[in-house]
């Protein structure tokens, strides 16, 4: 006797992603302007709001996370001669197309535009196919106790929550070996949240040293908080950055293996984490931190969610966003400290981080370059061919800074603040060397990462600014 057909759930089983959630922010990114409208089609009820994402948003199928254990499962049980069915509460626009790009199941069963395939509705529509007990089912979500329910055996793959026990109850669970073991899910939320990023809200701390009052315990303080709910609000955006940027990020060598693209964090989980991020964030600033810090963290958040959704996409715009979020942080860091905000701090800011905003973007032209890409990047405005320009902008915005520098101190206000102000002349040779050796470096496609992470971690950067901070110290 034959065995009875295989029915594989799609999301969170088959898949390592949700195929609404995915197709709710491919929409949202494509025109912000419609972030509204599935809330309006979901008054219609959740299979016109799938049908009407199905239908206004295309995703690309073969990029999508499949889980290669349970693709591993379907190609042993069809090698047996046994049916294959996917059965999804996905719409039957995405269903389809995914059947057509594997090519393992007999049949397709999924949401149309007026019956949600979920719960109650795919057990029913399961035992009018193949009767009470005629079929094994693979699944891995709540939703999918009732079908287990009539099912012959269970196939639990990936688990939520309470789901083994809960299956255990009302079904005979066959205990699949294609359970996928997912990494270790506090690495992975590290990597998502991108904790080394925080590196970059050490700028916060600037004015401080600028002001020479880093010796105050109460600005000491301040400077930690704000650190702490910078960050969040930091990675609040990452995440949301992630899960706007799925696809783009599937189609890149090296960001598809981040956790949201690669589904090693559920979607659903990112989805609750930055808004809870952001409500601790602004929280935490307005009770423990002055009014314009709070305000600062407002407008680095939206300058940062319209970058991710529109101006990083815009050629010269989006490096001059980049280094405005760098500067940003300074402004921030005034606010925290009480200190006054400087033209001097201000103008070399701008330039200096408008250049490492261009080292970031040749590297990632050259990457494209050296892999036989000549069009245009997805997600940017550039071409490979753009590399030479985006040097000279880069390299004479890094000198720039330099001339900032030296015009500092020239200042009156800098000779009350410097016993020896003419020794900070020693740190522009320092500054052209730090800016060259960089540019140099990423001429040479050994840039393989965020350039102020790359200063963090690269032991002649770390030097060339002990040396740089000896120079004002002594200088005071």
């Amino acid at each position: 006797m034959s065995a009875p057909p295989l029915v594989i759930d799609l999301d969170g089983t088959l898949l390592r992603s949700d195929l609404l959630i995915e197709s709710g922010f491919a929409f949202i990114k494509d025109n912000p302007s419609r972030m509204l409208t599935p809330f309006r089609w979901l008054l219609k009820g959740k299979a016109f709001l799938k049908g009407q994402l199905a239908e206004s948003t295309p995703l690309d199928v073969t990029v999508l996370p499949y889980d290669p254990q349970v693709i591993a499962l379907v190609e042993q049980e069809r090698a047996k001669g046994r049916k294959i069915i996917l059965a999804t509460a996905s719409h039957i626009t995405y269903a389809e197309q995914i059947a057509e790009h594997l090519k393992l199941f007999d049949q397709v069963f999924a949401t149309d535009d007026t019956i949600n395939l979920s719960k109650k509705n795919k057990r029913d529509l399961l035992v009018d196919n193949f009767g009470e007990n005629g079929f094994d089912y693979a699944g891995n979500s709540h939703d999918d106790l009732p079908v287990w329910q009539v099912a012959r055996k269970a196939y639990l793959i990936n688990p939520e929550a309470g789901v083994i026990s809960k299956a255990g109850k009302i079904a005979d669970v066959a205990v699949a070996h294609a359970v996928y073991s997912r990494p270790s899910q506090l690495r992975e939320w590290i990597k998502a949240l991108r904790v080394h990023q925080w590196v970059k809200n050490l700028l916060l701390f600037v004015p401080l040293l600028a002001s020479h009052q880093v010796n105050e315990p109460d600005l000491l303080l301040n400077g930690i908080l704000a650190f702490l709910f910078f960050g969040l609000c930091a990675s609040s955006v990452y995440l949301l950055n992630d899960l706007l940027d799925l696809e783009d990020d599937r189609h890149h060598i090296k960001k598809r293996q981040r956790p949201f693209a690669s589904g090693s964090i559920p979607l659903k989980s990112g989805l609750l984490a930055f808004p809870v991020l952001l409500m601790l964030t602004f929280t935490g600033s307005l009770l423990l931190l002055p009014w314009k810090f709070s305000l600062a963290l407002v407008l680095y958040y939206l300058v940062t969610l319209s970058y991710s959704m529109r101006l990083k996409r815009k050629m010269v715009v989006d490096v001059i966003t980049l280094a405005s979020l760098y500067t940003l942080r300074i402004v921030a860091g005034t606010f925290a400290f009480g200190v006054v905000l400087t033209f001097w701090m201000l103008a070399f800011s701008m330039f200096i981080f408008l250049s490492l905003a261009l080292v970031k973007r040749y590297a990632e032209l050259k990457e494209a370059r050296n892999a036989g890409i000549e069009g245009k990047s997805r997600g940017r405005d550039y071409y490979p061919s753009d590399l030479e320009m985006i040097s000279s902008l880069g390299a004479a915005s890094g000198y720039l800074s330099v001339m900032v520098l030296a015009l500092y101190i020239q200042d009156p206000n800098t000779v009350t603040l410097y016993s020896n102000p003419q020794i900070i002349w020693l740190a522009c040779p320092l500054l052209l060397y730090w800016v060259t050796r960089v540019w140099l470096i990423t001429h040479r496609g050994e840039m393989h990462e965020d350039p102020i992470v790359f200063a963090i971690k690269d032991k002649t950067s770390l030097l060339v600014g002990l040396l740089f901070a000896t120079i004002f110290w002594i200088a005071a």
